[in-house]
């Protein structure tokens, strides 16, 4: 077939765009200007044999020709090393896209065609339907380009790096309306300061633009002399930047006519009616654009405002403790959400962690955030407990439903109340649906806090709502977040949190800094921010909260303090809650999370599962699980200890092969390194140790 094709003085190539290759037969190849040997070329050795423009019209158009599935026909004019057009040809192909490599493949034609004169019948003749084409797939483009843009520079951008089939310029401007005055909004293939002159004039100036706006009308200028002689005193400021020709066009929407846009060109432009329609037609999708981008940017800027006004801003630090907050909306529809956090003044001297999540990312949701904060807020002041404080403010979250459960607007509340004392570190925490907090401990070892709660907010409202009680020992940081921090991104709470777990025990930096790494390390930086840099495209709200208990040394968050000796525990696991044996587990696993035999921790994890069960079971008292790991790495301590307060000791049984229980304290011989039961005044408390360098 090449051959028939030689004959015929036809060439043949193929493009696959996933490998950017391009590959030409010899009479191709003599026609690109290259020696007449079939070879392969890369995109960049083929695109030089080519004029600029043309190149961009081949994109265009095979884009075109594959949305309408036919032909991809287009005038190239090739070039020779000197950037001289030697010859014209014309370009055939079948373009097809390839779903799973995301790529065109084009085989396709060359054929040498004479170039009539520009200008003559025959001329127009010719070039018509490539013309067509051409403007086709360029606005095609254009307008997907211009309607995915979300801001004015965005638009302002994607309009500069618009090239247009057969004249593109390289000068634009955009002119808005302040008042009585013609304003510059975006500049482009100029110098910084070219547009002074031109900024803040009066629409009554003998300007271009400005007669663009007043009329409604385009202006054509298509040479200096045009320029010129139209607008002489105008001229004098525009002569030294070098151009031939400009069209000014009216920026209108919905029969407004908001600015002028500018094209300028360094070469003589005719302006043909062709060449007018496209101009016109992209002034139109400009317009609309730069409307649209505006209404998002001032909506933006409201919801925004809103979301910032109900909002805390952290106040001064308090003494013996550090806290950073960070907040970002949903990205959907109005950035605005239902989740928040507040820090609270008690009248006893401590200070009280809010953080919540109503149910909803709309205006509703807000509002909603907005009077349950207050409500809260309001009820800490009172001096009211952590369970009093969410008792009431469930109560009032249900009444704003008029007491019906089947009202439309019934809404809920997940949210988790810290009280905390500066001095001590204790936390009395209240739960209400939410997700538990987390510690990260000196040395980087994380661990969740399991807490007692109840309903989420505004379901019941005589829920009760348990407090737990956990120290927070210095040197150590306190995370609360909402679970848009957990699951956004696909993930579970399980996955999730492995993410979030990975963040804080690798980060080395300050408390700011880590609120940061937290929220980025889920989403990537942005410049959407309540109180840091955060991200900006969200599938759900985010709230987080970090609370840090400065180091014995004195030294705050800003570091780590040195890894400590020992790192400590504790978990409670009442008779009518069995299912915390399993929490006991997997809290002892976290804190042994760097231990290096497995075989060990398997074995503490049975041992202390053993141990819990036997006082569930053989005693109706509850159980405090203490667990502790100390000494430095290579020759570290475990210790685990299970109290409770029955004075029955257990005793060592041989249970026979078919018995269900009596193995306990056969496995702590056998397992454990040392261990014992100590008789206490009341109670009894069983432990073991195992030993690292054992």
């Amino acid at each position: 077939m090449g051959e028939v094709l030689a004959t015929l003085a036809t060439g043949l190539w193929h493009w696959d765009t996933a490998t950017e290759l391009v590959t030409v037969d010899s009479e191709a190849a003599r026609l690109l200007g290259l020696p007449a040997v079939g070879t392969t070329l890369t995109e960049a050795q083929a695109r030089s044999r080519l004029h600029p423009v043309d190149w961009n019209e081949i994109i265009s158009v095979v884009g075109l020709a594959v949305a309408e599935r036919t032909l991809a026909e287009v005038r190239v004019r090739i070039m020779d090393e000197h950037g001289r057009v030697i010859r014209v040809v014309r370009s055939r192909s079948k373009p097809s896209y390839d779903k799973e490599r995301q790529a065109f493949q084009l085989i396709g034609t060359l054929q040498e065609v004479t170039e009539p004169t520009p200008g003559t019948p025959a001329g127009r003749s010719a070039v018509t339907g490539d013309w067509r084409r051409s403007r086709e797939a360029f606005l095609l483009d254009a307008g997907r380009a211009l309607a995915e843009a979300r801001s004015t520079a965005e638009v302002l951008r994607v309009a500069a790096g618009l090239s247009m089939p057969g004249f593109s310029p390289d000068g634009l401007a955009v002119f808005g309306v302040e008042g009585d005055r013609l304003t510059i909004v975006g500049l482009y293939g100029y110098q910084p300061g070219d547009g002074d002159p031109f900024s803040a004039m009066p629409l009554d100036t003998d300007h271009p633009a400005a007669e663009v706006i007043r009329t409604g009308r385009a202006v054509y200028l298509s040479s200096p002399a045009d320029y010129k002689t139209r607008y002489p005193v105008m001229w004098q400021l525009v002569e030294g930047f070098g151009r031939q020709s400009w069209a000014f066009l009216p920026l209108t929407v919905a029969g407004r006519t908001m600015g002028a846009w500018m094209a300028s060109f360094a070469y003589p432009v005719a302006f043909t009616p062709d060449e007018r329609s496209v101009l016109t037609t992209v002034a139109r999708m400009l317009a609309q654009a730069l409307s649209r981008a505006g209404a998002q940017e001032t909506e933006r800027a409201l919801t925004d405002g809103l979301q910032r006004s109900m909002l805390p801003t952290l106040g001064p630090q308090i003494p013996g403790m550090t806290v950073a907050a960070r907040y970002v909306p949903t990205g959907g529809g109005l950035q605005v959400g239902g989740d928040w956090y507040d820090m609270i003044p008690l009248p006893n001297g401590r200070f009280a962690l809010a953080i919540g999540d109503v149910q909803g990312h709309d205006v509703r949701a807000a509002g909603l955030m907005g009077q349950l904060r207050i409500a809260l807020r309001a009820y800490a002041s009172e001096g009211h407990r952590p369970d009093a404080v969410l008792s009431r403010a469930s109560r009032f979250l249900h009444g704003m439903a008029d007491g019906d459960p089947e009202s439309p607007d019934l809404r809920f509340a997940t949210c988790l109340y810290v009280e905390a004392d500066p001095v001590t570190g204790i936390l009395d925490i209240a739960r209400a649906g939410h997700p538990d907090p987390a510690i990260r401990m000196a040395d980087g070892t994380v661990l969740t806090r399991p807490t007692a709660g109840g309903l989420p907010l505004g379901i019941d409202p005589d829920a009760d709502y348990p407090t737990t009680r956990i120290t927070l020992e210095p040197g150590e940081t306190m995370l609360i977040c909402t679970d848009g921090l957990i699951e956004t991104g696909g993930h579970d709470l399980d996955s999730g949190w492995q993410r979030i777990r990975t963040i804080l025990e690798d980060h080395k930096g300050d408390l700011e800094e880590l609120a940061d790494a937290l929220v980025q390390g889920v989403h990537g930086p942005s410049s959407h921010y309540t109180t840091g840099p955060l991200a900006d495209r969200r599938e759900d709200d985010i709230a987080v909260m970090l609370l840090c208990r400065p180091g014995e040394d004195g030294g705050l968050d800003h570091t780590l303090a040195p890894a400590p000796t020992v790192r400590r525990t504790l978990l409670s696991v009442a008779q009518a809650e069995p299912e915390r044996v399993a929490v006991a587990r997997q809290h002892l696993r976290e804190l042994l999370h760097d231990w290096p035999s497995q075989d060990q921790v398997d074995s503490a994890v049975l041992l202390l599962s053993e141990m819990l069960t036997n006082v569930l079971v053989h005693t109706d008292a509850d159980a405090l699980m203490q667990a502790e790991v100390r000494g430095e790495p290579g020759g570290r301590r475990m210790r685990v200890e299970v109290t409770d307060t029955s004075d029955d000791l257990p005793h060592k049984r041989r249970p026979g092969e078919m018995a269900s229980s009596g193995r306990g304290l056969v496995l702590i011989e056998l397992l454990a390194h040392s261990w014992g039961v100590d008789p206490r005044g009341e109670g009894k408390s069983i432990w073991f140790e195992l030993y690292e360098d054992a």
